[in-house]
């Protein structure tokens, strides 16, 4: 039985204030007293308005094709799409949401939300089509302003929404910097946001929490103590705010490349017959929020880095309809293969399907590191799918796939523009996965490759990268095993019945 793509989602949560908080640009920035960036910053943070119009944000929750964007005149942020909060595969949260979803989410009251304020976002909440009550009885009530700026005073770190503190993230532990009130965001607002995107997928297939089997997380946060820094279990967190009472669960991680492992993993035991629903999840990275921040100001550009990502992905037995993984050619960066962009891309890309004996056009789609290029292009990184996009094209020449005069027209055609936000793990292959079922289920394409790339030697531990691709099929129904009928298997039992009733009788004589 193939392991089939059920159903995606794919939220972002608009969080300008955790960026000016939480985000390590503008944490390191906070040491310069003189900073010019940091002086100038709020006049060019984004209003949620702006945020949710935002072409490649409306292309990452599923309102429009990523291919559209081509069509868009740049910069997109000046080109803005009327604005909706929902998607097809999700949504684009508000700030004030978020921080009470952070509380449901947290189960050691960590999160303080200020009375008035939960008065007044439990309304909203009461009206949000995934917000239970169940989920609603989590949100406490509220504490006074004096006693939040107290325990921002004990070093708890604040939450502002227009201007005014309204609630706090406390330290776990007086000693362990690993529970400080700073990691504590961190983990749980990577938490919330998979929450989020959990509770979508489930909308988005019908299925219900008891009915997922295991749960994959693979997020680039790792939860844990002073004695187990990555200890986890993100999942199994997640899972119990969710209500995946069935389920069990483990963190998968590998910077950027996490998800593709995890999606490998997922498939892997679905196609064992361990489990039968394996959900794979991940929240976003607070430490990304306004990572190019300077860059854009400098340029004049609105900070545009001012949204968590999150998607998730349910992995079931063949249905004989979704799209299956393949799981007999799995590319994959070998320790030995090499370390240059060339020899990565042709391990991942190239070498899959010279097993298969396919050609690069023989993939509708790649999916590569999907940064939005706006992000990136004024920090001096260029276009990054375009340039993921040239490389496999220069292989496919190099095959005599195609020809050197038609790379331009492959990477139009096979590729994407970037629309995913800078959030590392996001933007790696995943960000397409809602829109490439759809287009497989509606016959438009075949056949699209994942592919997850990471920079493992960020972690000082090898100079290695890493990188893992796999492709993604329309599925060619289930084939019915031939077997007896059931008329032909009552003969046969009659039959027997006979010839025993008939030795019986002759042993008798």
């Amino acid at each position: 039985m193939n392991p089939v793509i059920k159903g995606c989602s794919h939220i972002l949560v608009h969080v300008p204030n955790v960026m000016l908080e939480a985000g390590t640009t503008q944490i390191l920035e906070r040491e310069n007293k003189n900073s010019d960036y940091l002086l100038k910053i709020n006049d060019y943070i984004r209003s949620y308005e702006d945020c949710i119009s935002y072409p490649p944000n409306q292309a990452y929750i599923g309102n429009i094709y990523p291919d559209k964007l081509n069509d868009i005149p740049r910069p997109w942020y000046q080109n803005p799409l009327p604005p909706k909060r929902f998607g097809s595969f999700g949504e684009i949260m508000p700030e004030d949401e978020f921080y009470a979803l952070m509380q449901i989410s947290d189960v050691f009251d960590l999160v303080l939300l200020e009375k008035d304020f939960v008065k007044e976002v439990r309304r909203k909440l009461e009206g949000h089509p995934l917000i239970s009550e169940k989920d609603l009885s989590r949100l406490k009530e509220g504490v006074s302003l004096e006693e939040i700026e107290r325990q921002i005073e004990n070093k708890a770190v604040p939450l502002r929404f227009n201007g005014k503190i309204v609630g706090c993230v406390k330290k776990a532990h007086d000693k362990d910097i690993t529970l400080s009130s700073h990691v504590m965001l961190e983990n749980l607002a990577t938490k919330a946001s998979a929450v989020l995107a959990f509770k979508h997928l489930l909308k988005n297939t019908g299925m219900s929490p008891e009915e997922i089997d295991y749960i994959i997380e693979c997020s680039e946060e790792a939860c844990g103590d002073m004695n187990q820094r990555g200890g986890g279990n993100f999942a199994k967190a997640i899972g119990e705010i969710v209500g995946c009472s069935n389920a069990t669960g483990a963190d998968v991680r590998g910077f950027c490349a996490g998800p593709a492992h995890a999606l490998l993993n997922a498939a892997s035991l679905v196609k064992a017959g361990v489990f039968k629903n394996i959900v794979v999840v991940a929240g976003g990275a607070t430490a990304k929020l306004g990572m190019n921040g300077r860059d854009h100001v400098k340029k004049g550009l609105p900070v545009l880095e001012d949204v968590l990502g999150g998607f998730a992905v349910l992995v079931s037995q063949d249905d004989g309809i979704n799209p299956i993984i393949r799981l007999d050619s799995i590319g994959r960066h070998t320790i030995g293969a090499g370390a240059s962009p060339q020899a990565v891309m042709h391990a991942v890309a190239v070498e899959p399907l010279e097993r298969l004996g396919l050609k690069v056009t023989d993939v509708d789609k790649y999916s590569v590191e999907m940064q939005n290029p706006e992000i990136t292009e004024p920090a001096g990184a260029g276009d990054v799918p375009k340039a993921n996009y040239k490389m496999i094209a220069a292989l496919g020449v190099k095959r005599g796939d195609i020809e050197k005069s038609q790379i331009d027209e492959f990477i139009l055609k096979h590729g994407m523009p970037g629309f995913a936000p800078t959030q590392g793990h996001i933007p790696s292959g995943v960000p397409v996965l809602g829109h490439i079922r759809e287009k497989i289920l509606k016959g438009e394409i075949k056949r699209a490759m994942i592919i997850g790339k990471g920079s493992l030697f960020l972690a000082r531990m090898t100079n290695l990268f890493d990188g893992i691709s796999m492709i993604i099929e329309a599925n060619p129904g289930v084939k019915e095993e031939k077997g007896v009928e059931e008329k032909e298997i009552r003969k046969m039992i009659a039959k027997a019945l006979r010839d025993l009733a008939e030795h019986l009788i002759g042993s008798e004589v």
